[in-house]
């Protein structure tokens, strides 16, 4: 099968040390013939901090179509930093560039078909756009790059999967940015995914209200009876292959979610998804762009500046993603095979 794509991230991040930690470990205990991983990046910055870090692999040069030897981290060079004037946790101009160019390879290699699957590590929002590159995150930024129009962020883990209406809005904004159509093309999207991406049939998705108590039957807010229940009503239940539920009070969903009673959860703005899933899941969190015309997970972390370099960044998230990248291009690989792509509610 393809390799997967995995981007560096920010050169001067916990992006490199989180990389050469999970190849050494990729090694030593678990391989996956189907889907390899590989770096796009820098190869001196890697080779760098696998010496830093006395990790026992080495970082190789590779081009589409090459082998991949055992012991070595196979790298597609796309910068060449002079790391003798690096700094870590301190990016600049041409940090931040080459960080957004692993970005554009990454995408134009998938699409090309030289990947199966690509996998983000994390980058400095603000670097980038100190870069010139005015996106507020890596979501957006791959919209625009795949020409996607409608996107979501869903937050995956083994207990909680969270689906956010929107995404990096100021909290006093998100009143007005709600409406009937955003919300039913989230839960739409949800359980497209859930079913051609994660094989689950008949997925059962909570929607979550606003307010506290969602609403309290208008004591504490209107939105849930203006336009989250009025979103659920013209809903198509039975042309759609999932099962439809709320507006939940948010206090309480979450709790029944990661017991199992629902297979993902959709949240009306970023902090009431993200709250509860990096509670139950900051190590081994996994963030998948839904929309795309291609497989994207990524670490669901971020640089980490005042721990680059220092040996103390975690590659479980990585390990992780890279797992549900495998999973959904594996799974969306059966769906073009056999023909039973999601059809409710396209």
């Amino acid at each position: 099968m393809k390799p997967i794509a995995i981007t560096m991230g920010c050169p001067v991040g916990i992006g490199p040390e989180i990389l050469v930690s999970f190849f050494e470990h990729l090694e030593k205990n678990s391989k996956n013939d189907e889907f390899p991983p590989v770096v796009l990046g820098d190869l001196t910055v890697l080779s760098e901090i696998a010496k830093l870090l006395r990790v026992q692999v080495e970082p190789v040069s590779w081009q589409p179509g090459n082998e991949m030897r055992p012991g070595t981290l196979p790298v597609m060079e796309l910068s060449q930093l002079n790391t003798k004037k690096l700094q870590w946790g301190q990016p600049n101009q041409e940090t931040s560039v080459a960080m957004a160019d692993y970005i554009r390879a990454a995408v134009q290699h998938t699409q090309r078909g030289h990947f199966a699957a690509m996998v983000t590590c994390p980058i400095s929002k603000k670097a980038l756009n100190n870069a010139g590159i005015h996106f507020p995150g890596h979501t957006e930024m791959l919209a625009h790059l795949t020409d996607t129009e409608h996107y979501r962020m869903m937050l995956a883990g083994s207990r909680l999967r969270v689906v956010l209406v929107t995404i990096h809005e100021p909290l006093a904004k998100i009143p007005e940015l709600l409406n009937i159509a955003e919300i039913q093309a989230c839960i739409k999207m949800t359980a497209k995914s859930l079913h051609n991406d994660f094989a689950i049939n008949c997925p059962r998705i909570a929607v979550a209200g606003l307010n506290p108590h969602s609403g309290e039957q208008g004591m504490f807010g209107q939105e849930e009876i203006e336009i989250i229940q009025p979103a659920l009503a013209q809903y198509e239940y039975k042309t759609c292959e999932a099962k439809i539920s709320g507006p939940w009070p948010p206090d309480t969903i979450f709790y029944k979610a990661a017991r199992g009673a629902f297979d993902a959860v959709v949240c009306m703005y970023h902090d009431q998804g993200l709250i509860p899933f990096k509670l139950l899941h900051f190590q081994d969190g996994v963030n998948v762009t839904l929309g795309l015309p291609l497989v994207r997970t990524s670490v669901d972390h971020g640089t980490a500046y005042d721990i680059a370099g220092q040996g103390k960044a975690d590659p479980t998230s990585l390990k992780a993603a890279w797992l549900m990248a495998a999973e959904i291009a594996k799974n969306r690989t059966g769906v073009h095979r056999h023909g039973k792509r999601y059809a409710g509610c396209l």
